[in-house]
């Protein structure tokens, strides 16, 4: 049975977590040439093994469940925190099986790595790598940090350490992608058919993603919520007018039911639930827009400080936005979604 509930271990992993990243995340960073925070990363994956959570600890691991790595993510969501957990901790670790050499390594946060594939794929991407190694990926999370690409082609699974990095411009600047070219390198084979452990990467990704949506969304709330109780207007706490009442009562509504959804995905995929593919593609389809108009309210509440750069609403918008086309569109998932209940296109 689905349990949408938060364990007491869950909540204690939340507590730890949350009181690291208010110590250890600073937004300014962004504005410089080197925004991804890696020594935050490093304490993350290696000194407390969060990278680790959903490896058995046979291979390596925490032995816990996605689970507990969805709540991670909600707290890296709701920090903003540039760290290269999506890439390495999300869809490298998912993509690889329990019996890879690299396994260990990443979950004890000793190497970095990234499935190459272009950061929008969502369903059956076409290889555009070669078995012999030789052609390009473009707009890859987190590649401009990896030790080891996740390299899918018509002749496998392939882990290469060598490739060529051209940084892209991207809207969310705490998640930099970037394009690679594989030309030349050399690669150790992982499994001779890539297309069953991408899909399982994906969707692992797609409910992950869900979770830090999640996070996004509450930050904005709650960010939001306080600054109306405390900033006044005509002699009054602009939260006392109905027409604002009424749009953060909504969107309280919509995070409450979004976290049900996050939840209900990030289980089926601890579970190994049959129904994840349906599970993951909902969690798109409704987290996504809610993470959006949360960075939106966000941004339009907090009146001319909220559309600043001294405000960190701005950064919000940008990951929700930049997230809202990740691993699969909201109209994509629903097209999916809709194949996958029977319903009519």
């Amino acid at each position: 049975m689905t349990d949408l509930l938060y364990s007491a271990i869950e909540e204690e992993l939340r507590s730890s977590i949350r009181s690291l990243l208010s110590d250890r995340v600073d937004l300014s960073r962004l504005e410089t040439a080197d925004p991804v925070d890696l020594k935050l990363w490093r304490t993350l994956a290696a000194d407390l093994g969060f990278a680790g959570l959903p490896v058995p600890e046979s291979a390596g691991g925490a032995g816990a469940s996605w689970r507990e790595t969805a709540v991670v993510m909600e707290e890296l969501g709701r920090f903003a925190a540039p760290v290269p957990f999506l890439g390495s901790a999300v869809l490298a670790t998912a993509a690889l099986p329990a019996d890879d050499p690299l396994l260990p390594e990443l979950a004890a946060g000793t190497r970095t790595a990234t499935l190459a594939v272009p950061l929008s794929t969502w369903d059956s991407p076409q290889w555009t790598v070669s078995g012999d190694l030789v052609g390009s990926v473009t707009t890859v999370a987190d590649a401009l940090t990896a030790d080891v690409f996740l390299v899918p082609t018509d002749a496998g699974l392939f882990a290469v350490e060598g490739a060529a990095r051209t940084p892209v411009v991207s809207l969310d600047l705490t998640r930099p992608v970037a394009d690679l070219s594989f030309d030349g390198a050399a690669g150790r084979l992982v499994a001779a058919d890539a297309g069953p452990l991408v899909e399982r990467a994906l969707l692992a990704g797609a409910a992950m993603l869900a979770s830090e949506q999640l996070g996004i969304a509450e930050w904005c709330l709650t960010t939001t919520v306080q600054y109306a109780k405390t900033r006044r207007q005509f002699a009054r706490a602009i939260g006392s007018y109905q027409a604002v009442k009424h749009r953060l009562a909504d969107l309280w509504i919509a995070v409450t039911e979004a976290r049900a959804v996050a939840r209900y995905a990030a289980d089926c995929l601890a579970a190994d639930d049959p129904d994840l593919p349906v599970a993951a593609s909902l969690a798109q389809a409704f987290c996504s827009p809610v993470a959006v108009k949360a960075a939106e309210e966000c941004v339009q509440l907090h009146g001319g400080i909220g559309f600043t750069w001294e405000h960190p609403a701005h950064w919000y918008l940008k990951r929700a936005r930049a997230n809202a086309v990740a691993l699969g569109s909201v109209a994509q998932h629903r097209a999916r979604l809709a194949g996958l209940v029977n319903l009519p296109g």
